[in-house]
């Protein structure tokens, strides 16, 4: 199977996804107090918080795994965007985490990961910047990896699931 039949895009709330793993866009501190993170903590528990904050420090490119707590999913991957909370990103630390989830999700043998937009929060990297990016390291990574078998890609909006789509489509690499 190619690796873009193994991926889908699909709008809504990545806490109440169904996967192995979702992926979280952590600072190194593991402090879960904005973005995708709270709505992590809020709807998994604070023991996730709890857990990333003690596997911390969690360097930009890293990612960690934890309990997903009350989530749908099995785990949570704290793949490291900034180095502290708030920071603003740029493309290639969408990259090195988006990287870092996929190495932690084939390593836990993981056959399903949701992925959130990267660093498209208070990270600042534009949606269309963020998706891209995103894609092609997904593409690549899956194109030598069986796992994981399933990537989704969840967009909180339409321009956030728009970019992910002219991104699925788009095919080659700006690189």
């Amino acid at each position: 199977m190619s690796p873009k039949n193994r991926i889908s895009v699909v709008k809504g709330d990545i806490t109440q996804v169904e996967a192995d793993a979702i992926v979280n866009p952590s600072n190194s501190y593991g402090a879960m107090g904005g973005g995708v993170a709270l709505a992590i903590k809020r709807s998994g528990g604070e023991e996730i918080e709890r857990e990333a904050v003690a596997k911390a420090p969690i360097p930009v490119g890293s990612a960690v795994v934890t309990t997903a707590g009350r989530l749908k999913a099995r785990a949570v991957i704290h793949a490291s965007t900034m180095q502290r909370p708030a920071q603003r990103v740029s493309e290639e630390e969408v990259r090195l985490a988006t990287r870092a989830a996929l190495h932690e999700a084939s390593k836990h043998g993981f056959r399903s990961i949701a992925f959130p937009g990267m660093g498209t929060g208070v990270g600042g990297v534009p949606k269309e910047e963020a998706a891209r990016a995103m894609l092609e390291e997904i593409k690549a990574h899956l194109a030598r990896e069986a796992l994981p078998e399933r990537v989704v890609l969840v967009a909180f909006d339409d321009e956030l699931f728009s970019a992910f789509k002219r991104a699925l489509e788009g095919g080659g690499s700006s690189r």
